[in-house]
């Protein structure tokens, strides 16, 4: 097996034609508690992935969950990740407003990813799958679908910073087209206004300690 990535909470492996999502034994915890939270969240996760597939959403099909190993078996998506293919061109655009549908679609399922980001998007066959849904959770509240296209806009803005505006419109127009809601996106701007007005504070207040 080949190790494609490791973070706090799980380690990716390559298996042949799958890929092995383990969560390993913490050591810092209670061996029951540790049980009990790697159980859980394996089991919540293999769950969100299967009902985005029945939704429609492209996301890697699983074949296999040992809640007990805290292990998830799926699907090899061979492609590269959209961070690496998104530029400024009119097939970015397609892809940005393809993946503004599919974070519709999930959100009218109920969804949200979390951790949405060019790095956890992959091109596989000429579409935008879906990847690591560890820190998904399932929600109709307004505000945490603003947060989860706030945290995409976010990483538009980091990773793609020439052309940000531009995929994020677009993005905006496949959204609102898969039908999502409109008040998320006022939403949002609610809770951008709630970063700056924190920002700011912070701001003053370390220049009132340097005074």
């Amino acid at each position: 097996m080949k190790e494609l990535a490791r973070g706090a909470e799980a380690v990716i492996y390559l298996d042949a034609d799958s890929v092995r999502k383990e969560r390993p034994k913490k050591n810092y915890r209670h061996p029951v508690m540790d049980e009990k939270i790697r159980k859980l969240r394996t089991r919540h996760e293999a769950r969100i992935i299967g009902r985005a597939a029945k939704a429609g959403i492209p996301v890697p099909k699983i074949f296999g969950c040992d809640e007990c190993e805290g292990l998830i078996v799926m699907e090899h998506l061979k492609g590269k990740k959209l961070r690496d293919v998104l530029a400024g061109d009119k097939r970015s655009l397609e892809l940005a407003e393809e993946v503004g549908e599919s974070v519709a679609r999930l959100h009218k399922e109920g969804i949200i990813h979390g951790d949405l980001t060019t790095s956890n998007m992959i091109l596989h066959r000429g579409k935008v799958f879906f990847i690591d849904f560890g820190l998904g959770f399932h929600s109709d509240r307004v505000e945490d679908k603003a947060v989860d296209l706030h945290l995409l806009k976010r990483a538009l803005e980091s990773r793609h910073w020439r052309f940000w505006e531009e995929l994020f419109e677009a993005v905006l127009n496949g959204y609102f087209a898969a039908g999502g809601q409109k008040q998320v996106v006022k939403q949002m701007e609610t809770v951008e206004a709630r970063g700056r007005y924190r920002h700011d504070k912070r701001s003053k207040k370390k220049e009132r300690q340097k005074d």
